[in-house]
């Protein structure tokens, strides 16, 4: 600690002995003397500035001292320093902010100021300015490692990997045991797809600091998403055992549990979560997605669950209340989309030829503008950028400052892809950022967010008795709510396995996880009543040895052995697309029905048998099957059921003209036709902000 000199003269004794005091770390005996120096030499700067400082140091407070001390040494850094980490200690970050500023503009080379202002506006979430002040820490100060990782952070906040991963490398070849960057690292790396690489530098951090919780609970994360289940569970119960308060663990670890079928053990999990963070929208959401896995669930039930959710996002936005957009009901339209799936992806692959044919339908009319909310970007990406007139990466945004940002755009019609699924913002449109808001495409029922209008359906997954089920109003394209786009593989439709087998393929290609104990009951039943038949299962779960496992067991308490089941994990979508050229009926689990693995199963040939539900969830094979022209595989119950797949598998040779012929006709059908869909979404849309100009 320097020492300048005051108005009112302190002896140079009592000061070095204020400076031998702070040198050995002698804090509390040190604010004592200070204390009684401030009422010798009241107009000492230097003393205000010690015991301020001491006061700080020892996590009291030191701001009055502080104050005092830059009144009287206008020109002092450290003090005008000193302040601000008071000033940031009590969260008066616009105010540390600018007494960091000030001690920069004192002297323009002081590299602790500009690092300090870095956090204060990171803080802020103003992270461009924050990036920029660490920034020129380091060009003044190369080796400042906490300067390197928290620009690191930033850059991450930020959505710049690339410059993200340069910086945690730049801090760690500083300070090769700095294991919250190794952690950070793990974190940019697996944003990118980078999971092996993600994972050890994960394991690099904790073998540095064991008990870092919060990358246990990352670490878990990789291991789901590579499938090693048992292993993630362990990651996220050592995170729980460190830190049982870490909301983010029992989410995820409620995650995990629900990939694996768990689905009442997942529940506790995020209702855990909630009782820790009652504000926490994503273990909320999870807890609504996750309920619609369960048989049994009453729509009601669902819908108070989605009034729970929307709720809490009403509490933490701050709405707008005026809309600037002109209500003019024919000019052209700003429409934006919010989504993280606009990559490869079901949500990339329903939205592309949609995108790219009303571009080229309604480009004057309409102007789409993508608020992509992760940083994945692929091949599917950049067609599906090509179809927009905008494109916008939201990592890093608040909801307040992406809501600001869609308003600053001016959107008319705002379109959210992702409904309780990963990446969503669903947040924003609390804020009411748009006059017109709707839900379409990546969810299948209720968001309960009071700000979305609309949810895009059709009459076969939402009759009208499915309103009561929303608190959107529901409205109905003329024909499908989805439309896809045809694979750009060269897999083509194979003659009928079961012509050359001499038995009856039926499969499933869905996410384990709607696999529960009815779906497994009526499957057994199928199987049991055409006799020979294999069951074909493929899913990224079952790559995991405990979770074949565990679905052997199921069948088997069915009465259905091994020897008649066949079970695959996770493959690449070539693969996954020949995998059809073997299996001759698919089979559609309940009540949460398949959606993009049936459309590419009629794509390959593939018909898919279906329950029809009472909501929309459970009617998406409904919709399907319909507009593909093939009500016969649509089942009213389980008996049916299993009488339409016996029957259907009893006659092969209306099973084999219908696979030959089925390509093209689904091609044909509503369920391809990106040109007519567009033209339904276009009138959609426009049907919607004429009845908003309306309004008074």
């Amino acid at each position: 600690m320097s020492r300048q000199a005051a108005p009112q003269q302190l002896p140079p004794a009592d000061g070095a002995h204020l400076i031998a005091l702070f040198n050995a770390g002698q804090y509390a005996e040190l604010e004592s003397r200070a204390r009684q120096l401030s009422q010798l030499y009241p107009a000492s700067g230097f003393v205000w500035k010690v015991l301020g400082t001491a006061l700080l140091v020892q996590n009291k407070d030191g701001l009055h001292a502080l104050e005092r001390a830059v009144s009287l040494l206008p020109t002092d850094v450290e003090a005008r320093s000193n302040l601000g980490n008071v000033q940031k200690a009590q969260g008066r970050l616009a105010d540390a902010a600018a007494s960091y500023q000030r001690a920069i503009e004192i002297r323009p080379d002081y590299a602790a100021g500009h690092y300090n202002l870095g956090l204060a506006l990171k803080d802020l979430q103003q992270l461009d300015q924050a990036a920029g002040a660490f920034e020129q820490a380091l060009a003044l100060l190369p080796g400042f490692v906490d300067a390197h990782y928290n620009l690191a952070n930033v850059y991450k906040d930020l959505g710049q990997s690339a410059r993200a991963i340069q910086a945690y490398q730049q801090a760690i070849a500083l300070q090769p045991e700095h294991a919250e960057a190794h952690g950070n690292l793990g974190v940019v790396l697996e944003l990118l797809g980078r999971h092996d690489d993600a994972q050890a530098s994960y394991r690099r951090a904790l073998a540095l600091q064991p008990n870092l919780a919060e990358v246990h609970n990352n670490l878990g994360n990789v291991l789901k998403d590579l499938g090693h289940y048992d292993e993630a569970l362990s990651s996220y119960q050592r995170a729980l055992s460190i830190r049982p308060d870490l909301a983010d663990a029992h989410n995820n670890l409620g995650n995990a549990l629900k990939d694996l079928g768990r689905l009442d053990e997942a529940l506790e999990c995020y209702q855990r979560a909630l009782a820790i963070r009652p504000d926490y929208t994503e273990a909320l959401g999870n807890l609504l997605f996750t309920s619609n896995y369960l048989s049994g669930q009453a729509p009601q039930a669902l819908l108070a669950l989605a009034h729970r959710y929307g709720d809490c996002v009403a509490a933490l936005a701050r709405p707008y209340c005026d809309c600037p957009q002109a209500r003019d009901p024919d000019r052209p339209l700003r429409v934006g989309l919010v989504s993280g799936d606009l990559c490869q992806h079901p949500v990339g692959y329903f939205v592309e030829s949609v995108l790219e044919a009303l571009k080229a339908q309604a480009g004057e009319r309409i102007q789409v503008l993508a608020y992509a909310t992760q940083v994945r970007h692929d091949a599917w990406s950049d067609r599906i950028r090509a179809a927009c007139q905008g494109w916008c990466l939201t990592v890093g945004l608040s909801d307040e400052a992406l809501a600001q940002r869609i308003r600053a755009d001016g959107i008319d019609i705002l379109i959210d892809l992702s409904g309780h699924t990963a990446h969503n913002r669903l947040p924003i449109f609390a804020w009411k950022p748009a006059p017109v808001q709707v839900s379409w495409l990546g969810y299948f029922a209720t968001t309960g967010v009071a700000g979305i209008d609309y949810v895009l359906a059709d009459p076969w997954t939402a009759p009208e008795s499915t309103q009561a089920h929303f608190t959107e109003q529901l409205w109905r394209l003329p024909q499908t709510r989805w439309c896809f786009t045809a694979p750009d593989v060269d897999v083509p439709v194979t003659p009928l396995p079961a012509s050359r087998s001499g038995h009856v393929t039926f499969a499933c290609f869905n996410n384990l996880t709607k696999m529960n104990v009815a779906v497994v009951a009526l499957w057994a039943r199928v199987l049991h009543a055409v006799p020979g038949s294999r069951l074909m299962l493929k899913a990224e779960q079952l790559d995991d040895a405990s979770v074949r496992s565990t679905v052997l067991a199921a069948f088997a308490a069915q009465g259905v052995g091994a020897d008649r089941l066949d079970l695959h994990g996770r493959s690449d979508r070539l693969t996954y697309l020949r995998a059809y050229q073997t299996v001759d009926i698919s089979l559609d689990p309940f009540p949460f029905t398949g959606g993009t693995t049936s459309v590419e199963s009629l794509w390959m040939g593939v018909p898919v048998l279906t329950l029809a539900g009472d909501r929309l969830v459970s009617r998406q094979g409904v919709g399907l099957m319909m507009n593909a022209g093939l009500p016969d595989w649509v089942a009213q119950d389980a008996d049916d059921y299993v009488a339409k797949a016996v029957a259907h598998a009893a006659d092969l040779q209306a099973l084999a003209a219908c696979r030959a012929g089925l390509r093209q006709r689904v091609l044909a059908s509503p369920l391809f036709d990106a040109a007519a869909f567009a033209t339904h979404f276009e009138a959609a849309l426009r049907a919607m902000w004429q009845r908003w100009c309306a309004q008074p």
